[in-house]
């Protein structure tokens, strides 16, 4: 089994890839691979799309990165393989980004991407730190994440869904912060697995394991 892990120039996959690497040899995932070809993204069995950084830029620098955005489309989409979204990677699964302007997402789950505006005015911006988790819908790649476990976050902008059901997870910032969506064959993450401990790494090893 191949998971690729999507590398378009929009942040350093370094940690993220050792900690795929790492559940996977735990769990016998298969092999890990960081890659910008889009062959690669055709033939892998998962996918991951992380992402740091303005959302418009991610979504550029992904449209331009030669036929890579047509083979994650195409795997995921059509064909149904496995996709998580991190960061950045997940907010472009919304039907439209509000930073900078509108920029329209992948329209896989529905909703918008909107500034972070905490009631209290002495929480600053961008939400950045640990937080705790509040599970709000069951999904196979949350078993054995639990309310009050904790993820690391590092974002000024947020994931608004239309379907409350399609939001799976999420913490409080002066009002509610999606943290985890998802819908059939693909889940997304505000927050970075890779450095959130115990958590991010179960939510790897899921992912490693689930069959949609």
């Amino acid at each position: 089994m191949l998971t690729v892990l999507v590398d378009y120039e929009s942040g350093n996959l370094h940690s993220a890839e050792k900690a795929f690497q790492r559940m996977a040899a735990e769990s016998g995932g298969g092999e890990v691979l960081v890659s910008s070809r889009p062959e690669d993204v055709a033939r892998a069995d998962r996918i991951v799309l992380p992402g740091d950084g303005a959302f418009p830029a991610c979504r550029r620098a992904l449209a331009t990165a030669g036929g890579v955005l047509e083979a994650i489309e195409d795997a995921v989409t059509r064909q149904g393989r496995p996709f998580l979204g991190i960061c950045v990677g997940m907010q472009m699964m919304a039907s439209w980004g509000r930073e900078y302007g509108d920029t329209p997402g992948f329209g896989w789950v529905e909703g918008e991407v909107v500034r972070i505006t905490p009631r209290d005015p002495a929480l600053k911006v961008p939400h950045m730190g640990w937080n705790d988790l509040v599970i709000d819908n069951p999904h196979p790649v949350l078993d054995g994440i639990a309310t009050g476990d904790h993820a690391y976050f590092v974002h000024s902008y947020h994931f608004r869904t239309a379907n409350p059901a399609e939001r799976l997870a999420h913490v409080d910032y002066g009002g509610d912060i999606t943290a985890i969506i998802g819908r059939d064959n693909f889940i997304g993450a505000q927050f970075h697995p890779e450095k959130s401990q115990a958590a991010g790494l179960r939510l790897i090893a899921n992912f490693l394991r689930w069959r949609p």
